[in-house]
């Protein structure tokens, strides 16, 4: 299933089928006969639509935020985001089949995947009432980097994605919810809330399996994510952090702040 929709190129097409073996999953584990796990051979990099086009984030045009071009192009960067994550959690299920991890672990990322799937969807919308369409705008080509550089390794994956690239996303997203509300716009503005307040589980789901992987092999969680952040993750981490919902997540300032400028040498 997870291999289904890392080789379905359009988006609509990638989240209806997402959420379709979502629902599978758990309707399966609810009736008390869940579906094997398996093993599967996913590919490098995810099936995807001819457009947008992939720039590398310098080539990636500025828009004004305030104007109806820079909102779009918000959604439009948001829409490219979430339709990765949809991938990035199903890889994550189908990539470590030799790491063997409870049905929780499959639990969680189905149920983010499906999260995910909807969050594109709710964005697409917003784009498509103004006007607009995922693939109208270039994207940001380097989304998939941090999924290559951690193929082979699970902790990697779950320090680098959900503790550091979502995370970043409960830091930026109350800024461009108001720039929605100040702009009138409240689909989009409770579009971001339902993305805001379901991003929190999926960077605590990557802290809960991260720190069940440490004790499984008794490592001190803290200097491995420094370790494997500073091995995975191309420059410092940037503040402002949003403490708050970090700290909901599972991610204490002890954790990020010594990688930030300066200190992640």
């Amino acid at each position: 299933m997870a291999v289904e929709v890392l080789t379905t190129a359009d988006g609509r097409a990638k989240t209806a089928l997402s959420r379709a073996h979502a629902a599978r999953w758990f309707a399966a584990r609810e009736a008390g006969t869940p579906l094997p796990v398996g093993r599967a051979d996913p590919p490098p990099r995810p099936a995807r639509p001819e457009k947008p086009a992939l720039l590398s984030p310098r080539e990636v045009p500025r828009r004004r935020p305030g104007s109806p071009e820079g909102r779009i192009a918000i959604l439009h960067a948001i829409a490219h985001i979430e339709l990765n994550a949809v991938d990035l959690h199903w890889d994550i299920i189908a990539r470590f089949p030799d790491v063997p991890m409870p049905m929780g672990f499959f639990d969680d990322w189905a149920k983010a995947a499906d999260e995910e799937s909807k969050h594109f969807n709710l964005v697409s919308d917003c784009l498509e009432r103004l006007g607009s369409h995922y693939g109208a705008l270039p994207a940001h080509a380097g989304m998939w980097r941090a999924a290559e550089d951690t193929a082979a390794d699970l902790m990697g994956r779950l320090a680098v994605v959900p503790m550091v690239l979502e995370a970043r996303g409960l830091d930026v997203t109350p800024g461009m919810i108001d720039i929605f509300r100040k702009a009138g716009d409240a689909e989009a503005v409770a579009a971001l809330e339902t993305i805001y307040a379901e991003e929190v589980s999926h960077v605590a789901y990557g802290s809960k399996w991260f720190h069940f992987l440490c004790g499984r092999h008794d490592r001190d969680p803290k200097t491995v994510f420094h370790d494997l952040v500073r091995t995975y993750f191309k420059g410092a981490l940037k503040p402002p952090f949003n403490e708050e919902k970090r700290a909901e997540a599972g991610l204490p300032p002890d954790f990020y702040w010594p990688l930030t400028e300066g200190d992640a040498s």
